[in-house]
């Protein structure tokens, strides 16, 4: 039951609470008001509350929804408060205090398709890049600009730093694997298990030339408590209620002796931001998502531009399947290809768009980067045609796998892409003689009244 009131009834402490310290205060709360020790009080039922937060984003795609139990058991910096919060896109769980500390976090992503073969990852590759954004986003910690000094207070006592991911759709293009299947959900683990553990090694890296942290003494990397053993933590505040994969396999046990015994330089090391930007400007697929659709057309300042799946193109280029009845079709479906029946059923599985995969999907693989994660992703959800029920599974999907945040709830309206044509009636982004070329609108850094990226 959910209880609300005043008089004996202190907000702050719930606020400040989570787990089953959280779980006994709330009850201790609704036997008070039971007895009338808590003034205007009124119950409603739980699953009303929860039908009521589900109709919100049945019909905005709000609220966006933050696990307040999975972002504090689970935070390395439990010693020196509470996360209340996310940031708005979902990724930063840091703790804040009212008056005292603003939480600021510096991000950086790596381009994972370029530390990706058919055959999967490389590993020294990878090592090397982490290495080097990890002394950078560091480095950023002392350079940058603070607009107040709550945030500058809290950056340099804590320093954390945000180590995520983006290109992970095209990375499968590459390995001709499919997002919704089993591989999929596997390389979202053994991927994230690499970012994390060359991360955690640079950071420990870097106390042990610059000195670890201010904080450090008392959280749980002093503790030699991993993100990856923290999982128990979580499943012990609950009480049980956690269904997450643990499987590891690199040597975690030595980098846990060396974080112990070196320390740390910052709080916190991963955390997978959108990328909506930074991945236009490196030509990846933005962050952990799935391809949105394999033709669209996008609009900013500056215009409409026809985008399409390039992978799509120089896939059905070498089958022999890249033709002017191809590109009519792509424009009469939309950019899907499922109803096309000329191409074979694999294809359809790799280049399946954000709203023929089946969400749980989504939920899967992004339960298998948490584990990895001190601070949580960015991750959106897609619902093609969404009912009450499907909201309901999916999120409890979402809690019981033991995310720590969910971002947008994306459905699929009534209208369809704009089929962005020229003059001559053909699709603005191809060429007559069944070649392909993105027309050139260049964004340059010397113009300074260039507005393409906005």
């Amino acid at each position: 039951m959910k209880t609300v009131g005043d008089g004996a009834f202190r907000r702050e402490d719930l606020h400040d609470l989570v787990g089953q310290e959280f779980e006994q205060t709330y009850i201790d709360y609704e036997a008070k008001a039971s007895r009338g020790e808590i003034k205007n009080a009124k119950t409603i039922r739980a699953v009303d509350h929860w039908r009521k937060m589900l109709g919100m984003l049945y019909e905005t795609g709000h609220p966006w929804v933050t696990f307040k139990d999975p972002c504090n058991l689970r935070s390395p910096q439990q010693h020196v408060g509470t996360v209340h919060s996310s940031n708005l896109c979902t990724e930063i769980t840091l703790n804040t205090s009212p008056g005292h500390e603003i939480a600021v976090c510096n991000l950086g992503s790596i381009n994972l398709v370029q530390h990706v073969t058919e055959n999967g990852i490389d590993m020294e590759k990878l090592d090397r890049t982490i290495e080097i954004a990890m002394r950078m986003l560091d480095n950023v910690i002392d350079y940058n600009y603070y607009s107040v000094s709550t945030a500058r207070a809290s950056n340099l006592h804590h320093r954390p730093v945000g180590m995520g991911i983006m290109g992970f759709q095209d990375s499968l293009y590459k390995m001709n694997t499919p997002y919704s299947s089993n591989e999929a959900v596997e390389f979202a683990d053994r991927s994230m298990e690499a970012v994390s553990y060359f991360a955690i090694q640079a950071s420990s890296r870097l106390a042990e030339e610059r000195g670890t942290y201010a904080s450090f003494k008392g959280s749980l990397w002093s503790q030699g408590i991993l993100p990856i053993d923290s999982i128990s933590l979580l499943e012990q505040g609950r009480g049980g209620y956690l269904d997450m994969d643990r499987s590891t396999t690199l040597d975690w046990d030595s980098l846990r002796e060396r974080v112990v015994k070196v320390g740390m330089r910052n709080s916190n090391c991963m955390a997978i931001a959108p990328t909506a930007t930074i991945s236009n400007i490196c030509g990846v697929s933005q962050s952990i998502e799935p391809t949105y659709q394999n033709l669209f057309v996008k609009s900013n300042l500056s215009g409409d531009f026809t985008v399409i799946n390039m992978a799509l193109v120089e896939k059905l280029k070498e089958l022999g399947l890249w033709d002017e009845v191809m590109v009519n079709d792509l424009k009469y479906y939309d950019g899907s290809i499922s109803n096309i029946d000329r191409l074979p059923i694999e294809i359809k599985q790799l280049f399946a768009t954000a709203f023929e995969i089946d969400p749980r999907w989504l939920v899967e693989a992004g339960s298998r980067r948490q584990k990895w994660i001190d601070q949580a992703q960015s991750l959106n959800l897609y619902l093609s045609e969404p009912n009450g029920s499907k909201l309901d599974n999916l999120y409890k999907l979402a809690w019981v796998r033991g995310l720590k945040t969910t971002y947008y709830l994306r459905t699929l309206g009534a209208t369809h892409v704009e089929k962005s044509t020229l003059a001559d009636g053909k699709l603005n982004a191809v060429k007559d003689n069944n070649e392909t070329d993105i027309e050139t609108t260049v964004c340059s850094i010397l113009d300074p009244d260039c507005e393409a990226c906005q």
